[in-house]
């Protein structure tokens, strides 16, 4: 919804320059937000962030992989080295020997007692125990080599592993709060460009409304010079003025229009940077909505230097803090390292060929499940070094965050004394700015009477022209310093 309604307020923006090119500060401001490619850095920052903590979370959970492998070997195993010759018989369950029948001169008969006897050449049963001269080998049989040898030329193997951590000395634990202040982080470093960028827009446009109106200064100024050199003229004419008279004027001319062409680049640059800020071609003609204002609507205010708020609302503390966690975590991290962890693990194992049922060429497997320990005994010293080089970085941190809150005391201090010294300031120049007018009606007026010199007119309208550009400074700076006390409180763009 958030979204949808900034891309509509956009476009309402953007409708609206290109029909009229007329921009207010919220317009500029929002376009800049818009626009600026620090803050869209900063939105992905947010979001890799966010994607970094839901990952870290996955360690809790089981982790279950698969592994397939295939391999080609020269040659097959063997059992035997070479052919060999084997007797042709067996031991029979009650311990005795079998013999194939027919095999040679010693065979065997069934009795009626179902047992399997041995006999002699001639078929005559006896009792190998009382005869065991009669048990000899008379037949051997040739066992090839190749029948003990196995196809193993063509291996594939494969298994599905589960592995679950049990106990990893709290490195899962602290891995997903250093992951969530990362994000945390991640936004308030947002937060903090974009009160930057909301800092340096109001900048430029309150730049361009100063410049506006002091090319409409010195515009006038320009005018009235050139009205006076024109009675001088005349005056030197008809022999009342001399012609030095003249040249001062004329100098004084052609100063005004060194200074007006002066304010006329300035004005084109400042406008070249707020569109820039803006995310606006450089080319495109805009007029600011403050522009046409002759004399700015200014409300002046008492600056509180509010610690507390600047401690609770300041990007940099907030970030600084997120820091400081993070190291604090990555001392139990550092630790986690050197105390022992504990996994659970389930496998399913399968090969081809296989060897569960006999020696197979097919693919034949086994489940296996177990647990595994890991338990450090010495390493030197190494964990105690790193532990004590963490906590010095997490020492650095804190060290860091107790500095910024000393500078932006006297930051916060310095911005509420520059609200109440341009308040001051504007008073006064508002002071001059009435004697100044009341100064150059009575030298206009005692100059067409012809009882004051050109020369004091002039100094007139210099000291008109002075106090003119200081109050429009004045103006322009109470503004900026009410923004400068905002950004340094923390609550600039709230």
């Amino acid at each position: 919804m958030k979204r949808l309604f900034s891309l509509i307020l956009l476009l309402s923006i953007t409708f609206s320059l290109s029909s009229q090119g007329i921009l207010s500060l919220d317009s500029c401001r929002a376009l800049a937000l818009a626009n600026n490619k620090d803050l869209q850095i900063g939105k992905e920052k947010i979001k890799s962030a966010y994607f970094a903590r839901k990952a870290a979370f996955t360690s809790y959970l089981p982790d279950i992989s698969a592994t397939g492998s295939y391999m080609r070997n020269e040659k097959n195993i063997a059992l035997l080295g070479e052919d060999k010759f084997l007797p042709i018989g067996s031991i029979m369950s009650d311990g005795t020997f079998g013999y194939i029948p027919g095999s040679g001169q010693v065979q065997e008969v069934q009795t009626s007692t179902g047992q399997w006897v041995p006999t002699d050449a001639s078929g005559t049963p006896f009792d190998p125990t009382k005869n065991p001269e009669k048990l000899v080998w008379k037949q051997y049989t040739t066992i090839p080599k190749d029948q003990f040898e196995f196809d193993t030329k063509n291996v594939f193997a494969g298994a599905i592993t589960l592995t679950q951590p049990i106990y990893m000395g709290g490195k899962i634990r602290a891995y997903n709060k250093i992951t969530k202040f990362a994000e945390e982080l991640a936004k308030t470093q947002h937060n903090s460009g974009l009160q930057e960028v909301i800092l340096n827009t109001d900048q430029a446009y309150w730049q361009v409304v100063s410049l506006v109106n002091k090319k409409k200064l010195a515009e006038g100024y320009l005018e009235l010079l050139h009205k006076l050199e024109s009675d001088v003229d005349k005056m030197i004419n008809e022999g009342v003025a001399t012609k030095a008279d003249g040249l001062t004027v004329k100098v004084k001319v052609n100063e005004a229009e060194m200074t007006l062409t002066k304010v006329e680049d300035g004005l084109s640059l400042a406008r070249m940077m707020l569109c820039q800020i803006c995310g606006i071609d450089l080319t495109t003609p805009i007029t600011l909505a403050d522009e046409t204002i002759s004399n700015l609507p200014v409300h002046t205010s008492v600056g509180a230097a509010d610690l507390d708020m600047a401690y609770k609302n300041r990007p940099e503390l907030k970030s600084l803090e997120l820091a400081t966690n993070i190291y604090n975590q990555k001392i139990n991290v550092v630790r986690a390292e050197h105390l022992p962890s504990v996994v659970l693990l389930g496998n399913y194992i399968v090969s081809n060929p296989s060897m569960y049922n006999g020696f197979e060429n097919k693919f034949r497997g086994q489940w296996n499940v177990g647990v595994m320990v890991k338990v450090p005994i010495w390493h030197w010293g190494e964990g105690l070094y790193k532990v004590n080089a963490a906590k010095s970085e997490a020492k650095i941190a804190q060290y860091q965050l107790t500095d910024a809150k000393e500078k932006i005391e006297l930051q916060v201090n310095q911005s509420a004394f520059k609200v109440n010294e341009a308040a001051k300031k504007l008073a006064m120049t508002e002071k001059n700015m009435e004697k100044a007018e009341e100064n150059l009606r009575y030298a206009t007026l005692g100059f067409e009477e012809g009882i004051i010199a050109p020369s004091n007119v002039l100094e007139a309208h210099t000291a008109w022209l002075s106090a003119q550009s200081e109050r429009i400074d004045a103006q322009i700076d109470v503004k900026l310093t009410e923004i400068y006390l905002q950004k340094s409180l923390g609550t600039l763009g709230k």
